[in-house]
């Protein structure tokens, strides 16, 4: 490990305190299965005031290593409090593992002064709260940053300008661009909108008002999301006015100077500290994970990402023990300069279908782009279409919205799901494959090529991928929203990115390609006016209908697709 002169004259005088980490913390702990067995004893200094950049006292507990000796430190900012689940999760932890661990509230947040405002004061409170870890007499000048979500953001923002002592991050689940967690081609992200504001404004207040507050939403969540107008419509759900929230929905632009400074991800592409990405397939941080791994990758940063099964929650739950030993490892080896743990390959993805891990040297990987084809008869083809004639139509009622159900979300609901009640309505359309001969492997993104046609010239299409089994049970896998403005009945052409994937069709099941007019609440309602969702008050039906040069596009090895010789269903 690097030596540093920091605080070294009075290193020797620090004396920790006997304070032990909180009963919950520790209750907690210890019913984990699964981690690695802990180094050290864990003590704790709480309440420390760390002045922000305005001389705000951002509140910080500081947990450390009951042993002798130099410890590098992790620094974990957080709007959400430092309770549970951070203070087991980070502080113990990571602490047991031989690491001064920082935990600190956001300003405005968990006893901290100043205001919140979402994402504009992060890169100064975060070089802040270096400057006062440069005082401190156990701070060794070895800094490393961990943590997901805006616990992810805070880390990109302290890269801004990264500080020298900054020797490696790693980002969980991860945000850098709060207007992509809003908006998606102009669509509000209505359900995750709403997860937000509640988490933002009552988990720093402990766990039992972040409780009451999500089964409050629970329970007011259909008047909010049916609302005529939508704006205003979360007060009585969310406990009171959330200003940032208001300015958030109402911004779908990410060009609008309400967004100025909102997005880290240039960052990446000048950064050379060490980072680490860990991601599920079903986070609805994903895609931003995959940015920021393509990012590092062209400006040569080393990096490495993990791809579990799982949602942005349950990576933090079911998926606990594989993201502590991927960021344990990666903390390791740039701050103790201790690499036995890391993984031979760069990248390691879980691929359903086949439930089972791959190590690959780089994401994507080397695929080829095939082609499916929807037909009138409800069947997907690998077989050209000829002409680009209208194929079927559905009419989309903004007043009875297609559901959302399953996929990239923040709640309970997230991740995969059986489709088959969904694919049931008038207004989804499906195209399926024939049983599969053969497994296909699904290695990257996947897109949506649609030339489509409406009566109002205003409409989204959500458009998904699902793999359907030999019960006959169709399970999302990846999908995307796209946002259609045509003079009307001409048709339109738009690529719908569907996020990435890596999964498996195995023998006898069937690929099916679905499509619909949105997913309500995942995503605003289109009012098919052209008016904005937010303020809506009319809502008008639109008929929308798919033409034959569609295609849903699939990255996949260069392989035998085992279809037969057309591959027609």
């Amino acid at each position: 490990m690097t030596s540093h002169t920091h605080g070294s004259a009075s290193r020797q005088t620090w004396a920790p305190p006997s304070r032990k980490p909180p009963l919950a913390s520790r209750m907690l702990r210890a019913t984990w299965r699964g981690l690695p067995a802990k180094r050290h004893d864990v003590g704790w200094e709480p309440g420390l005031p760390v002045p922000a950049a305005d001389g705000s006292p951002l509140i910080t507990d500081h947990y450390f290593p009951r042993a002798e000796g130099d410890f590098p430190t992790l620094l974990v900012r957080s709007p959400y409090g430092r309770s549970l689940p951070w203070s087991p999760m980070y502080g113990v932890l990571f602490a047991e593992q031989g690491f001064h661990v920082v935990l600190q509230s956001c300003r405005g947040t968990g006893g901290s002064g100043g205001t919140f405002d979402l994402w504009r004061n992060e890169v100064a409170d975060g070089q802040a709260t270096v400057s006062w870890l440069r005082e401190q007499s156990w701070f060794n000048g070895t800094l490393g940053t961990v943590g997901p979500s805006y616990l992810a953001y805070v880390q990109w923002a302290l890269a801004v300008d990264p500080p020298p002592e900054l020797k490696a991050m790693v980002v969980q689940v991860g945000l850098h661009d709060p207007h992509a967690l809003f908006h998606a081609q102009g669509a509000l992200h209505l359900e995750n909108a709403l997860a937000v504001g509640v988490g933002m404004t009552y988990q720093h207040q402990g766990m039992a008002a972040f409780l009451r507050a999500t089964l409050r939403l629970r329970r007011c969540l259909r008047d909010v999301i049916t609302a005529q107008p939508l704006r205003g419509a979360y007060v009585p759900a969310l406990g009171g006015d959330v200003p940032w929230l208001d300015d958030v929905m109402s911004h779908p632009d990410a060009k609008d100077a309400y967004w100025n400074g909102a997005s880290l991800a240039a960052v990446a592409e000048r950064l050379d500290v060490p980072t680490g990405l860990i991601t599920g397939w079903h986070d609805a941080l994903g895609d931003q994970t995959f940015e920021q791994y393509r990012r590092l990758r062209e400006a040569g940063c080393e990096t490495a990402l993990l791809v579990g099964p799982w949602t942005h929650t349950s990576a933090l739950q079911q998926g606990w023990p594989e993201v502590f030993a991927e960021s344990l490892a990666w903390l390791r080896a740039h701050l103790y300069d201790d690499p036995s743990g890391l993984r031979p390959t760069r990248v390691r993805v879980h691929v359903g279908g086949e439930d089972d891990w791959r190590d690959i040297d780089d994401w994507p990987p080397a695929t080829a782009v095939s082609s499916w084809f929807p037909t009138a008869q409800g069947h997907l083809t690998r077989q050209a279409p000829t002409e680009s004639a209208p194929l079927t139509s559905f009419r989309y009622d903004p007043t009875d919205p297609t559901p959302s159900l399953g996929g990239p979300l923040l709640s309970r609901t997230a991740g995969p799901r059986d489709n088959s009640t969904l694919e049931i309505r008038d207004d989804v359309l499906t195209f399926t494959g024939p049983p599969l001969t053969e497994p296909v492997d699904v290695l990257g993104p996947v897109s949506a090529r649609l030339s489509m046609s409406t009566d109002t010239g205003h409409a989204d299409v959500f458009t998904r991928l699902c793999d359907v089994d030999t019960r006959g049970r169709s399970i999302n896998i990846c999908d995307g929203l796209g946002r259609i403005r045509t003079a009307e009945q001409a048709p339109s052409h738009i690529t719908v990115p569907m996020r990435s994937t890596a999964h498996r069709f195995a023998v006898g099941h069937r690929i099916r390609w679905q499509i619909s007019g949105g997913a309500h609440p995942r995503y605003a309602r289109n009012p098919g006016t052209g008016e904005s969702p937010v303020d809506a008050t009319t809502f008008t039906p639109v008929r929308m209908t798919l033409h034959a040069d569609s295609a849903l596009m699939l990255a996949t090895p260069a392989r035998s697709f085992g279809l037969g010789p057309t591959g027609n269903g």
